[in-house]
């Protein structure tokens, strides 16, 4: 619990900060929903002409799409600061977070918030309340459950990748880690049923980069939809191997830094 208290605190700090350059703010926060403007209006172009893809109607290709976009928004509040590892490595930095009483991952992890995280987060949110609205959606015991379990599980799945892509860092030896932007690109297909995609691809983002255990296999499990709905009941053993590869991940890198030097 202490853990947690100092990395909130440590976060709070950082978004305080990130709030006083308000016009920063209010820039990134509208270029985030306009960014994900243009993704749904390419889902209102697809369906404009067709009335369903692979089975998936566009409310429910919405709450993937909504599912995908408030996990991007929690990566990038509570995990922002690893996209500047690369930097900190380069530059020795780390060597003081090393030093301090306190994990050196959630140092890392707290270093930074992501402006256009709240954007994101209301988009997403946003979107999954207005498509669950027009689902014919049973709200009994079980699937409150059900969503109350999933929704922090893929939540936690994206931000542990972005941890284990972004680790990277210790063997790239990079200043910029373009390896973890093009792995988060990856990411952003399963914004979309993995259904439309090749066996071979479908394959690679539900086992080796479980991206699809964010949006489209909870949503599968909590709508009962399709013959893989099953698979989305996995997604807190996910989340759990996300997590635990995370923290190995980080802590192997750690042993190969070996600070800047002269």
């Amino acid at each position: 619990m202490h853990t947690l208290r100092v990395y909130r605190r440590c976060l709070g700090a950082h978004l305080r900060a990130t709030l006083e350059y308000q016009a920063d703010f209010w820039i990134l926060v509208v270029a985030a929903v306009l960014t994900q403007g243009a993704g749904l209006l390419l889902i209102a172009t697809i369906f404009a002409r067709v009335p369903r893809i692979h089975g998936w109607g566009v409310w429910e290709v919405v709450l993937i799409f909504g599912m995908m976009v408030l996990a991007q928004g929690a990566s990038e509040l509570l995990a922002e600061g690893t996209w500047g590892l690369a930097g900190l490595i380069n530059r020795g930095e780390l060597d003081r977070m090393l030093l301090r009483p306190y994990p050196c991952l959630l140092q890392v992890c707290s270093s930074r918030v992501g402006m256009n995280a709240f954007g994101n987060l209301t988009v997403g949110g946003g979107l999954l309340g207005t498509a669950l609205a027009h689902l014919d959606v049973a709200w009994t015991p079980g699937r409150v459950a059900l969503a109350a379990v999933l929704l922090p599980s893929a939540l936690l799945i994206k931000v542990s990748l972005t941890v284990v892509a972004n680790s990277t860092s210790f063997w790239l030896r990079g200043a910029i880690n373009t390896f973890a932007a093009g792995l988060d690109q990856l990411g952003e297909l399963t914004k979309y049923p993995l259904s439309i995609y090749s066996v071979g691809l479908q394959a690679v983002l539900a086992t080796a980069l479980p991206f699809a255990f964010i949006g489209f296999f909870p949503v599968s499990a909590f709508l009962d939809h399709g013959r893989l709905a099953w698979v989305g009941l996995l997604t807190p053993v996910v989340a759990a191997w996300c997590v635990l590869l995370a923290v190995a991940v980080f802590r192997r890198g750690l042993r190969r830094y070996d600070s800047a030097g002269n």
